[in-house]
């Protein structure tokens, strides 16, 4: 495969009328002497022109995940984006390691991870709002982060294999887990680890939740396994090790509407008289957080 290639005509979506906009803004930032905060709020102060910092934040709506704070600006985003971060963070160790965030969305997580000084941080994701999310907040930062406009399926060609790589919230997109696990275990370093998260089923046997048209109002999503069945999926895609680190259910206070996104959120997606179901009358969304490893010995 050809990136270069994928990158030069990639790039050129930065150009539709939909994003020029939003580039131009972007591009229109004055550089600004910043003080910068990775806690769970991701917080920039300086001296800024407030009205530009809040009017380009709005103009790059909607926002998923985060919440940062630049200047007298909250962008308070639907996901509380630190809850899973900090679930996560006492098992990854990514100093001095390659590191990379698949589906990195405007690049939080990634934000983040700075304080563990990786050898390289990567992200890949498709979307040009997103990246252009990315660049606004890293304009201020003005971190060595490399956001390539690439998925899943182009870490295999990567020109670097990675030590650490997260996915998390990907998996129940694809319509086949066991093909993108592959995809993942071959952008890995020999003794490389993937921290994986995606919902799940309770039961104790080897099967899944297969949506006939939606769930949680989410159309591509197309199964949901018991942990039995994920553990199966990664180990015919060749991992030699598979860990439960965490379960959860997400609840209203991590995933909410807010005035920084448009459209609904978690609580239009549940069952009004049973938020223990979805609308559809499906177990309501619970994650599985994992640790895959490519090679124990």
């Amino acid at each position: 495969m050809n990136l270069e290639q994928l990158r030069i005509d990639r790039k050129k979506w930065m150009t539709w009328k939909n994003i020029a906009p939003l580039r131009e803004a972007v591009d229109a930032l004055p550089n600004v002497e910043c003080e910068v905060e990775l806690g769970d709020v991701v917080k920039i102060s300086g001296l800024f022109d407030e009205k530009q910092i809040n009017e380009t934040a709005k103009l790059l709506m909607p926002w998923r995940k985060g919440p940062f704070e630049i200047g007298e600006t909250f962008i308070d985003t639907e996901w509380q984006s630190n809850i899973k971060y900090n679930l996560l963070r006492p098992y990854f160790d990514l100093k001095d390691k390659r590191v990379a965030d698949i589906g990195c969305n405007n690049g939080y997580y990634m934000f983040r991870m700075l304080e563990d000084k990786p050898k390289a941080l990567v992200g890949f994701d498709p979307s040009p709002v997103y990246k252009t999310q990315f660049d606004f907040i890293n304009h201020f930062i003005k971190s060595d982060i490399v956001y390539e406009l690439l998925g899943v399926e182009h870490v295999e060609f990567y020109e670097e294999k990675f030590d650490t790589i997260f996915c998390l919230g990907v998996l129940y997109h694809r319509s086949d887990p066991v093909a993108m696990l592959k995809q993942l275990f071959k952008g890995l370093d020999k003794k490389g680890e993937v921290i994986l998260d995606t919902f799940y089923i309770e039961g104790e046997g080897e099967m899944c939740l297969c949506p006939k048209g939606s769930y949680s109002k989410i159309p591509n999503i197309y199964f949901v396994p018991t942990i039995g069945a994920l553990k199966n999926w990664c180990l015919r895609a060749g991992f030699s090790e598979f860990e439960v680190l965490e379960t959860s259910i997400t609840e209203a206070h991590e995933q909410r509407k807010t005035e920084w996104i448009e459209g609904q959120s978690l609580e239009d997606f549940l069952n009004p008289d049973d938020s223990s179901k979805t609308v559809e009358g499906y177990p309501a969304p619970a994650r599985v957080y994992v640790r895959l490893i490519k090679d124990k010995k």
